[in-house]
């Protein structure tokens, strides 16, 4: 059964009623109700802003902050009746204004205002309250990581390129790694946050507000460092929503392969950590199954946000220019995608915080082979050039292969000097992990010195 639409914010222009299923298709109450407090905020300050320009007196400015406080406790203690003709949440918070104050003042708070420039605003607010609840979920992982890194600085472990054993680092090397990512992400997001504080209110539906309004003083009221300069942007804008998208898509592709790392080393193959009961599950059928069940949803999540960005952009880059309703799709994909990032910045750190090391397995995992550079760095210091180097170092290893050694290191001296004159006894030296890991002191290196000074530079970007 179709519905009138004399009940609607914009009844006055039609005669006709509504297909049922266009108002569901066109309803966004289910999903933007999330951003209440946003709305009920953004009319409280516009009606001051109002009031200022003596549209309202104060009496009714009273009532309708009476009013809205009222709906806020309502919608934060499961109260708030939705009803039919709730297109979304400005519908619905107006029209349950009206109920409590009478329609006659709570008609008049949306005098100069749009839902274009409302919703807007609405949705600044909800991501800035969103991404600055995420600067602090994220520094507190980054820190987590931190300190795990200081704390097991000494352990080694090999490093891998193509998923091969390369050289050896230390597992604190391997941590600050993520850590450089992850604060890079924290940075990232503290940018984004400037440029999503800026306020549309006061723009109307496009052209600008016709009474005046002190729009810089509904941006301070608001909290926004500033306003959108030009009113057709203000209604417009979703390049704060598109930025937030890609920022949560870039960290979740962080996450996704910390998760994989994380993945591959607690293998039985591998057995480098074991991850806590809280963070894994066991399998139906096979009793002695440990997944690591919290880092494939990490991995696998990432999809989902990447989704989120690809299609709010298919559904973003034909659009003309000002308010259409296709930006009404921007909602559910950011809304998902904050949900997302936030659960697994915490499902992260609790892994992070838990997870057990198995130092034997992982110092166990070194081979001699994965000392070949410096075999060749030994020749590079005694005045050989590296290319050169690179070679008799080759030799090296397959000379230990063709006799079935366990490693270069069990060559005679005496093969060493028949692959090259220029080895001395001291070529033994060279095997030794500690020592390996110990040269790479310039910065970024896994030196303990280096290590250190990583972690010392990531901490100080926190503050």
């Amino acid at each position: 059964m179709s519905k009138p639409t004399e009940n609607r914010l914009w009844g006055g222009r039609f005669t006709g009623a509504s297909d049922p299923l266009m108002d569901l298709y066109n309803a966004s109450l289910p999903y933007d109700k999330i951003m209440y407090d946003a709305d009920l905020t953004g009319t409280k300050v516009y009606t001051e802003g109002l009031s200022k320009l003596g549209l309202i007196t104060g009496d009714e400015l009273s009532e309708i902050h009476r009013g809205l406080e009222i709906i806020r406790d309502e919608w934060k203690n499961g109260k708030f009746e939705e009803k039919a003709g709730d297109e979304d949440i400005h519908t619905a918070n107006e029209r349950r204004l009206g109920e409590i104050i009478g329609k006659h003042i709570a008609g008049k708070v949306h005098t100069g205002r749009s839902r274009n420039d409302q919703v807007a605003t609405d949705m600044r607010i909800y991501v800035r309250e969103t991404l600055t609840k995420l600067v602090q979920f994220l520094g507190d992982f980054i820190k987590s990581i931190l300190k795990r890194a200081e704390t097991e600085i000494d352990v080694l472990m090999p490093g891998y390129t193509h998923l091969q054993r390369a050289q050896p680092i230390r597992w604190a090397h391997w941590l600050s790694s993520y850590a450089t990512y992850f604060t890079e992400d924290y940075k990232r997001l503290k940018q984004i946050l400037e440029r999503v504080n800026q306020s549309p209110l006061g723009a109307g539906a496009l052209a600008g507000h016709p009474y005046g309004m002190d729009r810089e003083f509904l941006a301070a009221g608001l909290g926004f460092n500033g306003v959108i300069g030009n009113s057709l942007v203000a209604v417009s804008d979703r390049d704060f929503v598109v930025e937030t998208l890609f920022w949560s898509s870039l960290f979740m592709n962080h996450i996704s392969r910390f998760s994989e790392d994380l993945i591959i080393y607690s293998t039985a193959e591998f057995g480098f950590i074991q991850l806590a009961d809280a963070y894994s599950t066991g399998s139906s059928l096979m009793p002695q199954k440990k997944n690591p069940d919290s880092l494939e949803l990490l991995r696998g999540k990432s999809g989902r946000v990447f989704g989120s960005l690809a299609g709010f952009l298919m559904s973003l880059k034909s659009i003309p220019s000002t308010y259409n309703k296709d930006m009404q799709e921007d909602k559910e994909p950011l809304f998902d995608a904050m949900t997302t990032v936030e659960h697994s910045i915490l499902i992260a750190t609790g892994v992070i915080l838990t997870l057990k090391i198995k130092k034997d397995n992982m110092q166990g995992a070194l081979t001699m082979d994965m000392l070949a550079t410096d075999l060749a760095d030994y020749l590079v210091r005694k005045g050989v050039p590296f290319r050169e180097t690179h070679h008799i170092s080759g030799e090296c290893v397959r000379k230990a292969e063709e006799d079935n050694l366990s490693g270069i290191d069990q060559l005679s001296f005496e093969q060493f000097q028949n692959i090259d004159a220029r080895f001395d006894e001291d070529v033994k030296d060279v095997f030794d992990f500690e020592v390996s890991v110990e040269r790479r002191t310039a910065t970024g290196g896994t030196a303990k010195s280096a290590v250190q000074k990583q972690l010392a530079s990531l901490a100080a970007q926190l503050d």
